[in-house]
């Protein structure tokens, strides 16, 4: 097993498993930026073209379910012209997941632009009536939104969950904005089972890759599931807030307003908040909690007034 840039970051087992599936040795080559833990390398396969591993430390028992999970959604969308790349193999040792996938010959977008927006919208379209894995992020933001729990959510939503309920308790600030959506919320039933296939990870820049102004692909879809399409809407509108782009975000609260009504909206808009506060105040990033608080509560007076 050859190794390039960084051969500590990954257990020399992890890169037997990967030639083991592949059936092609493999060559660490660097580290692409971005990612959760090991994060993303860029690797050489004997004999054929380079191409990106994802390897994660294995966080519960279902993990490499939930990753053959993702496969099976990749599979599914790009045969329906969903511009994600191929998965070329998973896998698993006793202590990581993997998965290998073709490399873009693309960049992470340096910042969104009503064009760039534009054609997200288009590519989000595909995903109407595509939910081929039953794993609702529909119903998981309602509880997020909502603070319901249940007896059916996975390690990782459960602590999501608990981390949100502890919000309130890091400042004033926080507090007032975390009962300000609490009450846009309360009387929100559960909702309908609804048929699309949800990205749910649609942050931008890093898992929006461009060429020459165009959107060539979109990646990292590991926690991919079903609901409504308006999930990625609200989560691309969150990076809408600067010039130029409030016109295309007035098109984005329509559309998600045409698909899921006022309510669901202000779901998804709630729950959008509450995970953008709750991922820099568990990292200690306080400095970017303020600029959050803004956010949501020009997010939610923009809803207002359209209700």
């Amino acid at each position: 097993m050859n190794q390039g840039t960084h051969p500590e970051e990954l257990p020399a087992e992890v890169l037997d498993d990967v030639s083991s599936v592949v059936g092609a040795e493999v060559t660490l080559l660097s580290r692409l930026p971005g990612g959760d833990h090991v994060g993303a390398m860029r690797v050489q396969l004997a004999g054929r073209a380079t191409a990106v591993l994802k390897a994660v430390p294995r966080a519960h028992p279902n993990h490499l379910d939930e990753t053959l999970r993702a496969q099976r959604g990749v599979e599914h969308m790009r045969r329906r012209g969903y511009p994600t790349p191929a998965w070329l193999g998973v896998g698993a040792t006793a202590t990581h997941v993997w998965h290998l996938m073709d490399i873009v010959d693309a960049a992470p977008v340096p910042e969104l632009t009503p064009s760039i927006v534009e054609q997200l919208m288009e590519i989000i379209e595909l995903q109407a009536g595509q939910a081929s894995e039953p794993y609702d992020h529909w119903s998981y933001a309602w509880r997020v939104a909502t603070g319901q729990e249940s007896a059916d959510l996975s390690a990782e939503q459960l602590r999501l969950l608990q981390s949100v309920a502890g919000l309130s308790g890091y400042s004033s600030v926080v507090s007032a904005l975390v009962e300000r959506l609490r009450l846009v919320c309360a009387d929100v039933p559960p909702p309908r089972e609804a048929p699309d296939m949800v990205h749910a990870d649609l942050s931008t820049p890093s898992n929006v890759l461009v060429r020459d102004g165009a959107v060539v692909a979109v990646v990292d879809i590991g926690n991919a599931g079903s609901g409504t399409r308006a999930t990625d809407l609200t989560t691309l509108q969150w990076h809408t807030f600067q010039d130029p782009l409030d016109g295309v975000r007035r098109r984005l609260w329509t559309r998600i307003l045409d698909l899921v009504d006022w309510e669901g909206a202000a779901v998804l808009a709630a729950t959008q908040i509450l995970v953008m506060l709750e991922f820099p105040i568990r990292h200690g990033r306080h400095d970017v909690v303020p600029g959050v608080v803004k956010r949501g509560h020009r997010a939610l007076d923009e809803l207002d007034a359209l209700r």
